[in-house]
């Protein structure tokens, strides 16, 4: 269960960092919300994962979830680049994720 939960804590983490984008700064009131809202579940979930799970562990997959996800909604959303060597990079740390949750107990 505290897996995922982890994965949760990590979209709501891609939700936050995506929404300080839209939030302009937070001078946008409804993407602000969001924002602190996303910040909150994430950090909320994250603090009930590692309850079971090592904390280097659960933190380097969430920011690894968070990562990844925000790097892809980068590219598709606000035209960031998507060359070879990023997308290369972004690669190795879903490597990383994965490898993670397959050595943890």
């Amino acid at each position: 269960m505290s897996w995922y939960l982890l994965f949760a804590a990590g979209l709501f983490e891609i939700a936050w960092a995506i929404g300080l984008e839209y939030s302009e700064g937070f001078t946008e009131p409804v993407p602000t919300a969001g924002t602190v809202v996303a910040l909150v579940a994430s950090m909320l979930l994250l603090a009930k994962a590692v309850e079971q799970l090592p904390v280097g562990t659960a933190y380097a997959v969430w920011t690894g979830i968070g990562a990844v996800g925000t790097a892809i909604l980068g590219i598709a959303l606000f035209d960031e680049p998507a060359t070879a060597s990023r997308l290369g990079f972004v690669g190795v740390i879903v490597v990383g994720i994965v490898g993670l949750h397959a050595v943890s107990t």
